[in-house]
C-alpha cells in the first residue's frame, strides 16, 4: 500500500521539478511512511513520485519508482496483487523473466505489463491497485485502476500540465494549483453525501473510473480510455451465460469455496495482519474463514460505544471467543468521537459526509497499534442483498407498474414541489420511469431542500434524476427489468456497486486506514466472488422464512452458520453509526455547526443559498428533519474553510 503522484511539465527547470515532486510526496507520508523516491525524464518533463508502505518484500528490492528489466517502462503503483506468485511462475515458464531483483508484487506486475501489455496484464490480476506507467520509448503515460475502485486515483490538468495522485491534497500541492470548485460537484455532494466518479470537487480534476485504463500521449492533453473490466457486462454474463445451476446448499458450498480461497490469497504479507470484527454478518464471515485457514489466532479488532444503542462490542467479543481469535476491543466515549470531527476534512481531503467515517477511523487506529494490514467484510450488502431498500424498492416498483404512466407522472408533478419531505420523495417516485428512479428516491436525499440549497449556478438543480455518472450500459438493464428478464433487486445491487460502493464505502475504508498507515483488504471484492455473486438467483440472496419474513443475505448467513452458532447472530442490525441527531441538537457539535453555518463562507461566496439553509437548520431544530443533509452541509463548510478560505 502506497501513495503515487506525478506530472508532466516542460516549463520548470530540474530543481523546481524535484522540489515539486518532493512537496507532493510529503503530502502523502501517511500513505507511505517507510520510504520514498522519484523519477524524472528531463527531455519530456515527466516526473513520477512515490511513498511506500512496505507490505511485501521489505527490502530495497521493492522500492519505487521501478524500472522494468528491459529498461522501457517506469511504474509507480499503489495496492496489492494477491496472485503475484502465479503470474510470476507464468513469466518464468515463458522465459520472460529469469532473474528477479526481489520478491515484491510490484516487480511482478511491472514485468507482466512489459510482457503482455497493460490490458492483458491487468486482466490476469487479482488485487487492488492504482497504477501509473511511463513508456520511455513512446513517451506515453498510462493510468489504471482496479476493477471496483478500492484504490483511489485522481488525474487532470493544472494550468495545462497533466497531473495524477492518490490523494486530492497531493494535487493541491502542485505549484500554481488554483482550479475552481465545480458547482455541479457541490450539487451532487449535497444530494449524495459524496461526489460520484468521475467528478471531483475541482474542475479539470477527475477520478479515474474503476476497471479503466487512461493513456496519454504527448502533448498529454487528452486521454484514450480502455475498459478492461466492465461490471455491467460481467453482471449480464453471470445472469445469461453462466447462471448458477445448483440448489441452495450447492450455492452455500460454492460461496464457501471461493470466499475461503479469496481470504487465503489475501493473507500474503511480510508484516502483521488482522481483521475488523464488528459483530455483523459480513465481518464475522470474513473472520471465520480467515481463522479456518490460519495456523494461529487471528488478531481481531472492535470498538465499542458507551451509548448501548450503537454498541455491538459484546456480540463481537462472543463471536471472537467462539472462533478463538486474539481479540482487542476499545470502548470509546462521545468525547473520543467528537475529537475526530474536526479532523475529517484533513483525512478525506474532499467533501465526504458518511458519518461512519468516524468510527472507521477509530477502529483503523486501534488495529494499527498491532498490525499493518486488516481484512474487512465490506461488499456483503451490495453483493448479497443486505440492504432492506432492495426488496422495499422492488415492492414499490411492482405496485407502481399497475398505475397508468400518465396518471403516475401527473400526480408526481403535482406533489413533488411540496415542502413535505415524504410527498417530495413520493412525487419523484411517481414521475420516475424505472427502478433506478425509485432506488434514487428512496436511498438518497431527494428532499426539495437539498436541491434548493445547492442549485445556484448548477446544471442539475432538481429537474429529474441524476444518473449521468452511471455507465450508459445501465440503460440496457433498465430495458431488461421492464421486459421482466432481469431481477429488480439485482439491478439495484449492481447500481450500488457502480456508484455507492466505490465512491462511499471504499473511500471511507481507504482514507480512514491510510490516515494511520493501515492497509485495508476486502476479500468479497475478489473477482471470483463477484462472478459467483452475479450468477446466483436473487432468491438465494433474499430468502423467505416460514412466516414470510424476508431473509436478507440468505446464502451468506447460511455460510456463517457453519462457523458461528445462529443464536450468536440473531439480533437486529445496528450498523456502524454515530448519534448524529443528538449531536446536532445540542452540545459541542451543535455549537460548532451553528457557529459555522450561521456565518457560512459557502453562502458568502455564492455556492449555497442562504434562505433554504436557514430553513434546513430551523426545521431540524423544530422537527428533527434532514439530519443527514444538515451534517453534509456542515462537513462541506468545514472542508471549504480548511482548503478554500480566502
Amino acid at each position: 500500500m502506497c501513495g503515487i503522484a506525478g506530472f508532466v511539465c516542460t516549463h520548470m527547470n530540474r530543481e523546481v521539478r524535484e522540489a515539486a515532486i518532493l512537496g507532493m510526496d510529503d503530502r502523502m507520508l501517511h500513505r507511505g511512511p517507510d520510504a520514498g523516491g522519484f523519477y524524472t525524464d528531463e527531455k519530456r518533463g515527466v516526473v513520477f513520485g512515490h511513498r511506500r508502505l512496505s507490505i511485501q518484500d521489505l527490502t530495497p528490492g521493492g522500492a519505487q519508482p521501478m524500472k522494468s528489466h528491459d529498461g522501457r517502462f517506469v511504474m509507480v503503483y499503489n495496492g496489492e496483487i494477491y496472485n503475484a506468485s502465479d503470474i510470476r511462475r507464468g513469466l518464468e515458464a515463458e522465459g520472460t523473466v529469469c532473474d528477479w531483483h526481489g520478491t515484491s508484487d510490484t516487480e511482478v506486475l511491472l514485468e507482466a505489463i512489459a510482457a503482455y501489455g497493460m490490458d492483458k496484464a491487468l486482466t490476469l490480476t487479482k488485487g487492488m491497485f492504482a497504477i501509473a506507467v511511463y513508456d520511455i520509448k513512446t513517451g506515453s503515460i498510462s493510468l489504471a485502476r482496479d476493477r471496483i475502485g478500492e484504490k483511489p486515483l485522481y488525474y487532470g490538468h493544472v494550468k495545462g500540465d497533466l497531473i495524477f495522485a492518490s490523494d486530492l491534497d497531493v494535487v493541491r500541492a502542485y505549484p500554481g494549483f488554483d482550479n475552481d470548485i465545480d458547482r455541479d460537484a457541490v450539487s451532487r455532494y449535497i444530494r449524495y453525501g459524496f461526489i460520484p466518479s468521475p467528478m471531483s470537487i475541482y474542475k479539470d480534476i477527475y477520478k479515474l473510473m474503476p476497471g479503466t485504463i487512461a493513456t496519454f500521449n504527448a502533448p498529454y492533453t487528452e486521454a484514450v480510455t480502455t475498459v478492461y473490466y466492465d461490471l455491467v457486462s460481467e453482471y449480464s454474463y453471470g445472469k445469461e451465460e453462466s447462471s448458477f445451476k445448483g440448489d441452495f446448499t450447492d450455492a452455500v458450498d460454492e460461496l464457501e469455496r471461493v470466499l475461503k480461497a479469496a481470504v487465503r490469497s489475501q493473507l500474503v504479507s511480510d508484516v502483521p495482519i488482522g481483521a475488523f470484527l464488528s459483530g455483523g454478518i459480513d465481518s464475522s464471515v470474513c473472520v471465520s474463514l480467515m481463522q479456518s485457514v490460519s495456523d494461529s489466532p487471528v488478531k481481531t479488532f472492535t470498538i465499542g460505544f458507551e451509548d448501548k444503542k450503537y454498541d455491538e462490542s459484546e456480540a463481537a467479543k462472543r463471536i471472537a471467543g467462539h472462533l478463538g481469535t486474539e481479540h482487542t476491543c476499545l470502548t470509546i466515549s462521545e468525547k473520543d468521537l467528537l475529537e475526530v470531527v474536526p479532523k475529517m476534512s484533513e483525512i478525506f481531503t474532499e467533501p465526504f459526509s458518511d458519518s461512519s467515517q468516524i468510527p472507521t477511523y477509530l477502529v483503523s487506529k486501534l488495529a494499527k497499534s498491532k498490525v499493518t494490514v486488516a481484512l474487512s467484510g465490506d461488499a456483503g450488502d451490495e453483493l448479497f442483498a443486505g440492504y432492506n431498500t432492495y426488496y422495499k424498492c422492488a415492492g414499490l416498483y411492482n405496485k407502481l407498474l399497475g398505475v397508468p404512466g400518465w396518471c403516475r407522472r401527473a400526480t408526481g408533478r403535482l406533489i413533488y414541489k411540496s415542502d413535505n419531505n415524504t410527498l417530495y420523495r413520493a412525487g419523484h417516485c411517481l414521475m420516475g420511469e424505472s427502478i433506478d428512479d425509485i432506488h434514487e428516491s428512496v436511498c438518497y436525499d431527494m428532499t426539495g431542500m437539498s436541491y434548493k440549497i445547492a442549485e445556484k449556478g448548477t446544471k442539475h438543480n432538481g429537474k429529474g434524476f441524476d444518473n449521468s455518472t452511471l455507465p450508459d450500459r445501465m440503460n440496457l438493464l433498465k430495458d431488461e427489468v421492464i421486459r421482466g428478464t432481469a431481477d429488480i433487486e439485482d439491478v439495484m445491487m449492481l447500481r450500488d456497486l457502480l456508484r455507492y460502493h466505490p465512491d462511499d464505502i471504499l473511500v471511507k475504508v481507504d482514507r480512514a486506514g491510510m490516515a494511520v498507515s493501515l492497509e485495508n483488504r476486502v476479500p468479497m471484492l475478489d473477482k471470483d466472488v463477484l462472478k459467483l455473486a452475479f450468477s446466483l438467483p436473487v432468491e438465494y440472496k433474499l430468502g423467505r422464512a416460514a412466516d414470510g419474513t424476508v431473509i436478507s443475505k440468505h446464502v451468506l448467513k447460511e455460510l456463517l452458520y457453519r462457523y458461528v452458532p445462529k443464536e450468536l447472530m440473531d439480533r437486529p442490525k445496528k450498523g456502524f453509526s454515530v448519534p448524529l441527531g443528538s449531536w446536532l441538537k445540542e452540545g459541542p457539535v451543535h455549537d460548532m455547526a451553528w457557529d459555522i453555518l450561521t456565518d457560512s463562507r459557502l453562502v458568502r461566496d455564492g455556492y449555497l443559498d442562504k434562505a433554504p439553509l436557514n430553513r434546513l437548520m430551523s426545521d431540524f431544530m423544530r422537527k428533527g428533519e434532514n439530519k443527514s443533509l444538515l451534517w453534509s452541509v456542515f462537513v462541506l463548510e468545514q472542508w471549504y474553510r480548511r482548503y478554500c478560505q480566502k
